[in-house]
């Protein structure tokens, strides 16, 4: 999947982050045949991660990595990025550059282990950089009944980069189809809409994971089945379980709404911030749209260029997911007037949209 190439860029992409601070994260690692650290609760640390003459930040992910995996990893250290590259963890060893990659989120990182600072919730999975898409089975309920059908979710994300210059990321995300969903005795197929309908047959609490070949098999979710009531007894409500129904809000610090700004003095960086949310932060998305002269554009990632576009529409393209959010445009705006969004969605798919309007002279 991130072979040659992949590795190397990814090496060109480190950069010292800003330290964080200390934050509940989970570590997950899946090797080749089976998971080397299942989903891991890990509390980062202010205390740096010291090694062979080299010291690493605890709040990073190789901090996480370390505290997860009890000190079992093995790599090497390059002065020039100022970072690790990981060849050996728990035993299983992949040698750059096809080594481990990194995913935050269920999002592939281009940063190295020392540059990745987590927070708040954020999910940490390592898998062998040459295997395939990565698999994500989203939330169930935590308690069903036995015998009730459950509808599952299965997302696949994959990375691959182009192999012309400038060799950019090229991310696909999409359901999760013939993928297999297993829970005991029972298994369920992905359909197209990346769904399948799972039913749990025995009471107790399962383990529900989705695999699929040539695929990074899924973390585990454990779900409670409570037992059938008997026959003619009064069916048992399940309990009430408290849910995250609150979007976090997104805010711009770069840009003040209704200002106009002079094009020589207009930011190039769109930066801001999103509220801490329970269930921790999954996507940060931006929309540029412009207005001149009665015709509209949006402002497209993929080219970083501005495309004719509707004058009632937005184009909403994700950044990451920080909660200190920024984006550097490729060059000032050009005249004319603005309307800048800001998506914020959180691990539960709540999702809360900020937006502001500015003119540039």
């Amino acid at each position: 999947m991130l072979a040659g190439i992949a590795g190397i860029v990814a090496a060109i992409a480190f950069a010292a982050p800003a330290l964080g601070a200390p934050a509940n994260v989970t570590v997950r690692v899946e090797g080749d045949a089976a998971t080397l650290a299942p989903q891991v609760p890990v509390t980062t640390t202010a205390e740096p991660v010291a090694r062979d003459g080299h010291s690493c930040s605890g709040t990073s992910a190789l901090g996480a990595l370390d505290a997860a995996t009890g000190g079992n990893w093995a790599g090497t250290y390059y002065d020039a990025f100022s970072d690790w590259i990981v060849d050996s963890i728990a035993g299983e060893t992949h040698v750059f550059p096809d080594s481990w990659g990194m995913w935050v989120n269920s999002s592939y990182s281009e940063s190295g282990l020392c540059s990745t600072e987590l927070q708040e919730g954020d999910e940490l999975l390592l898998a062998p950089a040459a295997q395939g898409p990565i698999l994500e089975l989203q939330p169930l309920p935590a308690t069903v009944g036995q015998g009730q059908a459950v509808t599952v979710t299965v997302l696949e994300h994959g990375v691959g980069y182009n192999p012309d210059p400038p060799y950019d990321l090229i991310r696909t995300d999409g359901p999760a189809v013939g993928a297999t969903v297993a829970a005991g005795g029972a298994t369920a197929t992905v359909g197209a809409d990346g769904k399948a309908q799972l039913t749990f047959a025995a009471p107790g609490r399962q383990s529900v994971q989705a695999t699929q070949a040539g695929h990074v098999r899924s973390a585990v979710r454990a779900v409670d089945v409570t037992a059938a009531p008997a026959p003619g007894a009064a069916p048992v409500p399940p309990p009430v379980t408290a849910e995250d129904s609150t979007a976090p809000v997104a805010a711009f610090t770069s840009f003040a709404d209704g200002r106009a700004y002079s094009r020589r003095r207009a930011p190039r960086e769109l930066a801001g911030t999103v509220s801490a949310d329970p269930s921790g932060l999954r996507s940060v998305r931006l929309s540029i749209r412009r207005q001149k002269g009665g015709k509209c554009w949006t402002y497209r990632d993929t080219t970083e260029r501005f495309k004719r576009h509707q004058c009632g529409g937005k184009w909403y393209f994700r950044i990451g997911d920080r909660a200190d959010w920024s984006y550097l445009l490729p060059r000032k705006l050009p005249r004319g007037r603005y309307t800048l969004g800001v998506m914020a969605v959180d691990k539960a798919f709540n999702e809360s949209r900020t937006e502001i309007e500015v003119r540039v002279r």
